[in-house]
């Protein structure tokens, strides 16, 4: 069967998959996608929201690709994919197709830590025990011990950090558990499938343990498919940087204290120390106050308080690294966590104490102080270049694609940030805009008179402008803001107003469940308004009559102060290029685009994005922003806005 009957109304997806319709866009991605598989060539991907991307990558997988890795941004998309999507499509093409599901080790359940674990009668609270021991019953019937398929136990319940294992202290063969291994099941059936779904963290891991050389996680492949794009930049920054963390700290010292009880019972000095660096691990995040913050490295060593704590933070990790190598030929795991201990101590060195040179060869220091966690972080400026080396040596065919990897069709910024603009062979670029009818769809509304975004009252004035289409779409709203601190204090105002006005909205908050839940909540509810923040930008997909108006705040420019952004900014200047113009505003475009692609996600959807930045009508550089959107009605009428709103409400 050819592609285009494939994709034909009357073709397999026609019988299917329900409502399912022919798109022109969807059939020539399938064919540039084809040939790019068949030439092993490198293609850059856009296609707008409705094109239908998701079968038009997997159609010329399952045909054409031989061995396929695809990647996807999140884990909940790689869910989306191996459980709905590809059994659809495999359905469809009634293609032998083997599929397996591949995440980091940490997405599975140990047996050995987790029968370690429980047998430990020091959990810090009675609610852990009961989570440890439901994992346990999970792991007792299930096949793929993913921890996702275990709806007994919250993801972020601290139960979960006894019952996987991390690359520093898995056991590997010497494993008493090794036959019974979750982690060693997925990727024996990786090795086997046709095509394999894993997410840009685990694809990066991989990346990164080949250039260490560490050996593969991925089996060998004839082609790579990233889903979501956009988002690989940061994620290669993340794993071609380095970080060490005070909660890294603080799981080894647990570790420790567990494994000298058995093989150290009688030398008391080991947990003690273990006990002394935890408590130095966690002052050392008090050092910092309660808020969370980013700071270059220098600005931080500043703080006397902060200083002090690290200065005894590593004096005892130091005495620590001293006792463990004096135990560590009594069992094999205190060898492996004196191991441990001398990397994460050699790293905490190595960013109090860089190399000549580190900052001059696009290395920046910074940390993160996160809700329980200090994040010591040295992340190149430049991942792309890094990137560039593994897919320049590597033949086989390369597919990005994503609805949000272009400016106004200018990849430049793009390929600059993946390493793809420095490699010898051109790669090859190309744009589909979405299918849907935007002018009569969607109305791209900027309120007047809306205050400068740096103002005190900026989030009042969100709120105030925000209330009447509230009011006209009843309910039915994503709030979304570029900061957690504005989300939470536009939530206390809507739910103030809300009391005053006796308007009766569900509201929901970022946070408050997972991410998950709450969409499902939404969902079902029919009138919500939810209030997130970065989280809910992207790969949040509600169609229909649940949402109808989209609230963003301001342009997502990064802030100012963010240490890798001031970095970036400080070596574009010197290399004589535009940071505003080169950098900010394209990745500004990119983001907002996301964000502005929750509104419509099907051909009945009707709704209002309102952007309430005055930036975007008022600066010279606001029209390259909202011409990089899709083409909607645009207005500064109030009343517009809620007629236009009023007439989706009239049409649901």
């Amino acid at each position: 069967m050819h592609l285009d009957d494939i994709f034909s109304a009357t073709g397999p997806f026609g019988r299917v998959i329900p409502g399912y319709r022919p798109r022109a866009q969807q059939l020539e991605m399938t064919l540039r996608i084809a040939e790019a598989l068949e030439n092993r060539g490198r293609l850059v991907a856009e296609a707008g929201t409705g094109t239908g991307k998701t079968l038009a990558y997997l159609v010329p997988a399952m045909l054409f690709g031989g061995k396929v890795i695809l990647s996807t941004g999140t884990k909940t998309l790689q869910d989306q994919l191996f459980h709905r999507d590809i059994p659809a499509v495999r359905e469809a093409l009634a293609r032998p197709v083997t599929v397996a599901l591949l995440k980091g080790r940490a997405n599975y359940v140990c047996p050995y830590h987790l029968e370690r674990n429980l047998a430990d009668a020091r959990l810090a609270s009675r609610e852990e025990a009961l989570h440890l021991r439901a994992i346990a019953r999970y792991a007792a019937v299930t096949d793929s011990g993913d921890r996702m398929a275990c709806g007994e136990v919250p993801e972020d319940s601290p139960a979960w950090s006894r019952a996987t294992s991390t690359r520093d202290n898995c056991l590997g063969g010497d494993c008493p558990q090794h036959k019974a291994c979750f982690v060693l099941k997925a990727r024996k059936k990786a090795l086997e499938a046709d095509l394999v779904v894993v997410n840009h963290h685990l694809f990066f891991a991989d990346v990164w343990l080949k250039d260490e050389g560490a050996g593969e996680l991925l089996p060998a492949c004839n082609a790579i498919i990233f889903d979501e794009a956009h988002q690989l930049p940061e994620t290669a920054s993340l794993f071609f940087g380095e970080t060490v963390t005070t909660g890294m700290l603080v799981d080894l010292c647990r570790d420790i204290r567990a494994e000298a009880a058995v093989a150290a019972a009688d030398f008391p000095d080991l947990p003690q120390a273990a006990g002394e660096l935890e408590t130095a691990a966690r002052e050392t995040r008090l050092g910092l106050g309660m808020q969370p913050l980013r700071l270059p490295a220098a600005r931080a060593l500043e703080r006397r308080e902060f200083l002090a704590a690290v200065e005894v933070m590593t004096a005892r990790l130091a005495k620590l690294d001293a006792l463990l190598e004096s135990q560590a030929a009594r069992s094999e795991e205190l060898g492996r966590l004196h191991a441990r201990c001398r990397e994460a101590a050699d790293r905490l060195e190595r960013w109090l104490s860089p190399q000549a040179g580190a900052e001059a060869r696009g290395i920046v220091r910074w940390l993160e102080a996160a809700a329980h966690s200090v994040l010591f972080h040295a992340t190149p400026l430049n991942a792309g270049e890094l990137f560039a080396r593994q897919i320049e040596d590597d033949p086989r065919a390369w597919i990005f694609t994503s609805a949000t990897l272009s400016v106004r069709g200018d990849f430049s910024h793009y390929l600059h940030e993946i390493g793809l603009s420095g490699l010898e062979e051109p790669t090859a670029t190309v744009v589909w805009d979405s299918p849907f009818d935007y002018p009569n769809q969607a109305m791209l509304y900027v309120p007047e008179g809306m205050p400068d975004p740096n103002s005190p009252g900026y989030t009042e004035a969100v709120v105030e402008a925000a209330w009447p289409l509230l009011a006209a779409s009843g309910g039915r709203a994503f709030l979304l803001f570029t900061s957690l601190r504005a989300m939470n204090e536009a939530y206390r105002l809507l739910a103030a107003r809300m009391a005053a006005q006796g308007a009766s909205y569900p509201l929901l908050l970022q946070g408050e469940k997972s991410r998950s839940e709450l969409l499902d909540e939404f969902r079902a509810l029919g009138n919500a308004v939810l209030l997130g923040s970065q989280s809910f930008w992207e790969g949040v997909d509600v169609a229909g009559e649940a949402l109808s108006l989209v609230v963003i705040d301001r342009l997502p420019f990064q802030p100012p102060d963010d240490p890798v952004l001031a970095a970036r900014v400080d070596a574009l200047k010197r290399a004589g290029r535009n940071p505003f113009f080169d950098y900010q505003l394209p990745h500004a475009v990119i983001s907002l685009k996301q964000g502005a692609g929750r509104l419509i996600r099907r051909e009945t959807d009707h709704g209002v994005l309102m952007i309430c930045d005055p930036r975007l009508v008022e600066k010279p550089y606001g029209r390259r922003i909202w011409q990089a959107l899709p083409p909607m009605r645009r207005s500064r009428v109030r009343a517009e806005a809620t007629a236009f709103l009023g007439v989706s409400g009239n049409s649901c």
